[in-house]
């Protein structure tokens, strides 16, 4: 069935650019699955304008040498890992070097079994840069780096390892800047010679793949790896490379932090917690230069004074609201972005959007009528309440669902297909089981989970 919109056909009506196939499947496929898509998230941006303004400045004081760390909190569906990848667009656009991972029960902020390592290797693989947006860009910013030294040095005469060594100063005199220093300018030797073999080596130390020592020294010559206990401080040395690598600074992109909550150890939490506050103090108090921080947690993960941030007396005072901010006024300038609910206006026009990306940007292939769309939204309501305008996903998902189904078969009547929707509340993860948090090798965290524990009948 093919409805065309009033509006499309009104004279002199604004015609909506093509969308690219790809783009459309990409969309389409991602939302349907419930996830969040990596293309094409411009189709479909809606609302929240405020706390992508708050989010932006914070992308320009990075690229201005500052620093920033925001925890964007959101139920469950409520739009945070899309609200992420939009940040992350947004820095790339801006010039800075973008690194995305998810936490899970292998990938921590701190750890002693490897598990924090795991984290900046993941990381570290998903490098970002505005010409490589996909990931895998450190060779690039590497390569970026050895040709700007190249060019200095023939332009001020000098040997090109002089050159590299003298850009390089600035490292040597942070914490494991002496031993990073020496990797990259082994990989700066390596490509003048095209030793591929030591050029991997040189990748595989950045991105924290060694885990011996004496791997790595006898490949590379140092003495240190990236491990468990250094992974801040080697985000702090790569800021600091990437700027000397011609990009404007570092962000950092991690989500699913619901992952530290869910860990059974209390131990394991806090040095966790820790880890957040010691990056928290630095961006507040301006002893870092060019890497910003951005993470994304539910209301529980954040809020829960037993095993949230919040049950740290000293991330909860620091992390405490605004308590001027009361009768719909709010303050983004704190550390906390609360992700709004979106409006019914803004609901509508999602659901417009998302017809527009199944026809391609065409009016003229819309599946269903404007009428359709006010007829979808009040129903959904009538079945889950005003949830759909805190948790939007399974709303999101329910529609392209309609549509998919009215693609593949013409003669549908969209008013028949309502009437046999089905509608499933959205838990997320919150029947998931904790973590466990000990047993983690020599020197774990074993033996000292909450006293307290959660039955769910």
């Amino acid at each position: 069935m093919t409805a065309n919109t009033t509006a499309a056909s009104a004279p002199g009506a604004k015609v909506p650019p093509p969308i690219r196939a790809r783009d459309r499947d990409t969309v389409i496929n991602a939302l349907r699955a419930g996830v969040v898509p990596r293309l094409g998230l411009q189709h479909i941006q809606v609302g929240r304008r405020r706390e992508i303004e708050a989010l932006l400045a914070d992308v320009g004081r990075v690229a201005d040498g500052g620093a920033s760390m925001r925890f964007v909190v959101g139920e469950y569906g409520a739009g945070k890992t899309f609200f992420l990848f939009l940040v992350r667009q947004l820095a790339l656009a801006k010039n800075l070097v973008v690194l995305q991972a998810d936490l899970a029960p292998d990938r921590r902020l701190h750890a002693t079994g490897g598990q924090a390592r795991l984290l900046y290797a993941e990381l570290a693989r998903n490098l970002a840069t505005r010409t490589a947006p996909d990931g895998g860009a450190l060779r690039n910013v590497l390569e970026r780096f050895v040709a700007q030294a190249i060019e200095d040095a023939r332009r001020e005469g000098r040997g090109t390892e002089a050159q590299i060594r003298a850009r390089l100063v600035d490292l040597q005199e942070q914490v494991g800047g002496y031993d990073f220093a020496t990797v990259v300018a082994a990989y700066a030797a390596a490509h003048e010679a095209g030793d591929e073999t030591r050029q991997a080596n040189a990748l595989r130390w950045l991105r924290g793949e060694y885990t011996t020592r004496t791997e790595a020294r006898q490949d590379l010559g140092v003495r240190s790896v990236i491990d468990d206990a250094n992974i801040y401080d080697s985000l702090k040395l790569l800021a600091r490379f990437v700027r000397l690598s011609g990009y404007a600074g570092l962000f950092v992109c991690l989500d699913e932090l619901v992952n530290l909550y869910k860990l059974q150890s209390a131990q394991a939490r806090n040095q966790n917690y820790e880890q957040v506050l010691r990056i928290l103090n630095d961006v507040l108090q301006g002893t870092v230069e060019g890497l910003g921080f951005v993470l994304g947690g539910t209301p529980e993960f954040m809020l829960d004074t037993r095993r949230g941030l919040y049950s740290y007396e000293a991330l909860q005072s620091r992390l405490a609201g605004n308590t001027f901010a009361t009768d719909g006024l709010v303050d983004l300038s704190g550390p906390v972005v609360r992700l709004q609910n979106l409006t019914p206006e803004e609901m509508l026009v999602l659901l417009e959007r998302l017809r527009t990306v199944f026809a391609a940007g065409d009016p003229a292939r819309h599946l269903v009528p404007d009428e359709a769309l006010g007829a979808f939204l009040e129903h959904y309501r009538a079945r889950v309440g005003d949830a759909y305008f805190r948790t939007p996903r399974n709303t999101v998902k329910a529609f392209v669902d309609l549509l998919a189904v009215l693609e593949q078969n013409p003669g549908a009547d969209w008013r028949e297909r309502l009437g046999v929707l089905a509608v499933a509340e959205d838990r997320g993860a919150a029947d998931e089981l904790a973590i466990p948090g000990g047993s983690e090798g020599p020197g774990g965290e074993a033996g000292t989970g909450d006293e307290l524990a959660r039955l769910r009948l």
